[in-house]
């Protein structure tokens, strides 16, 4: 997720002093002679403003977003929770996660990130982009999965969920208490 904007923060400045040193210089007046030493600050000026806008509108953004992604798994639950002024988050019941897999690409291998798919029976499967350390990460849900009891996971598909009406009178063998104020 943030190759791009890295490789862009680092190449685009570099670029921009040999510019500039380029223009100190004089070597715009020799390839175009009509370009006289009065254009040296406004080429210069035009320089650090693409800078400014490369640095600012394309690689700040993209930071800003990857900071804003938190995925957080917890023993009932993945929860992913998007952006940093508009926020965001979806959640997945454990127990509602039939297979968990792995897509990555050749620069995702390379970095160890990927994209988990979590696929859960519904059309369309619930997909966690551009995890860091995916192995690890996956290991961790598929650890939490085989500690779910054994009533609540899906297991074969033959109906072993027998979610909580089957519980009328007793406890509920796990936390389903969703949302609210958080009590610590």
């Amino acid at each position: 997720m943030l190759f791009g904007p890295v490789l862009a923060f680092i190449l685009v400045p570099a670029a921009a002093a040999f510019a500039c040193a380029w223009i100190v210089k004089g070597g715009p007046g020799k390839v175009l002679p009509l370009i006289t030493s009065d254009w040296t600050q406004w080429l210069l000026g035009a320089c650090l403003a693409i800078v400014a806008i490369v640095l600012l509108g394309y690689s700040l953004p993209a930071f800003i977003r990857w900071r804003g992604i938190r995925y957080i798994l917890t023993s009932g639950r993945i929860v992913a929770r998007f952006g940093m002024l508009r926020r965001g988050d979806w959640q997945v019941p454990l127990a509602a996660v039939r297979s968990v897999g792995i897509k990555q690409s050749l620069l995702q291998r390379i970095l160890r990130s990927g994209n988990i798919s979590l696929d859960t029976g519904h059309p369309g499967d619930a997909v966690l982009a551009d995890v860091p350390e995916v192995g690890k990460f996956r290991s961790f849900i598929l650890e939490a999965m085989a500690e779910l009891p054994a009533r609540v996971r899906f297991g074969d598909g033959a109906g072993d969920f027998d979610g909580p009406g089957a519980y009328p009178n007793e406890a509920l063998p796990w936390d389903v208490r969703e949302g609210g104020r958080d009590e610590r």
